[in-house]
């Protein structure tokens, strides 16, 4: 008899809280999908698995010692999901890992990240409009990503072009570490008359980055900067896998999965 597995493979979080929060949910969502499957987990972020053991206790799998496990316990038919917003370094990281299995495992698919074809960029803005846009009020939303040096750092630009394209001309797209970034951001936002700004991350969890680097006091934060312009600024500290538009998407990117 076949032995059926899903594994939702994530970036991961330091923020036990937020993990119940975001990453969780999303797992829930996609293994709800596939009750006749074991569920596993796997992160991709060495550092935070590393963190969590010494300051837990707690172990989670990397990338390949879960598909290890998957091996070792006789599994023959793996869908594999990442919770990743892009197609860039980690999930180039699940996909040739993963792969590496084949032989192994006579059935792996790998469902895709958030942003993948121009359909889930279309679904994204409409999950934008009906979620997050709201929360702005009558003055401008601007979603804070991560950014990236490899080339799906594009990914970022295309949806702002989408959103723009759609009619939404007050949501803005910005990055710690890619492209746009803050300056780029005011640029666009100057001379638009907005007295308010709303700001709130553009990944699947809420953690460091949207604590620190969005909404932390430091000069460099991006509330921080907003601020110096004259905005008032408004932090809402919400992950993406918060909201179950966002949970079903990866769901749905699940039952996609393409075999390898």
């Amino acid at each position: 008899m076949s032995k059926k597995a899903i594994l939702v493979i994530s970036f991961g979080t330091s923020y036990n809280e937020n993990r119940e929060e975001t990453i969780v949910p999303v797992e829930k969502a996609i293994a709800k999908e596939y009750p006749d499957r074991e569920f596993r987990r796997a992160w991709t972020s060495k550092m935070i698995i590393a963190k969590l053991k010494k300051r837990d206790g707690e172990h989670i799998d990397y990338i390949d010692e879960a598909m290890d496990k998957l091996v070792a316990e006789g599994f023959d038919d793996v869908i594999v999901q990442s919770t990743h917003i892009m197609n860039g370094t980690e999930f180039d990281f699940v996909y040739n890992i993963v792969s590496k299995y084949k032989t192994q495992i006579p059935v792996i698919a790998i469902g895709r990240p958030l942003l993948t074809t121009d359909d889930d960029y279309d679904e994204v803005v409409a999950n934008i409009a009906n979620d997050l846009l709201p929360l702005a009020g009558k003055g401008a939303l601007v979603l804070m990503g991560h950014g990236t040096e490899h080339y799906a750092n594009a990914t970022y630009s295309e949806l702002q072009m989408k959103l723009f394209f759609a009619g939404y001309k007050d949501v803005y797209v910005t990055t710690v570490e890619g492209f746009p970034d803050f300056d780029n951001t005011l640029e666009l936002m100057k001379d638009k008359g907005y007295k308010e700004v709303t700001v709130t991350p553009f990944m699947i969890v809420a953690g460091d980055h949207a604590n620190n680097d969005m909404a932390g006091d430091d000069d460099d934060s991006l509330k921080s900067v907003l601020e110096k312009e004259g905005y008032k600024v408004n932090c809402v500290i919400k992950g993406l896998g918060s909201y179950p538009s966002f949970q079903r998407m990866f769901a749905e990117h699940a039952m996609k999965a393409e075999q390898i």
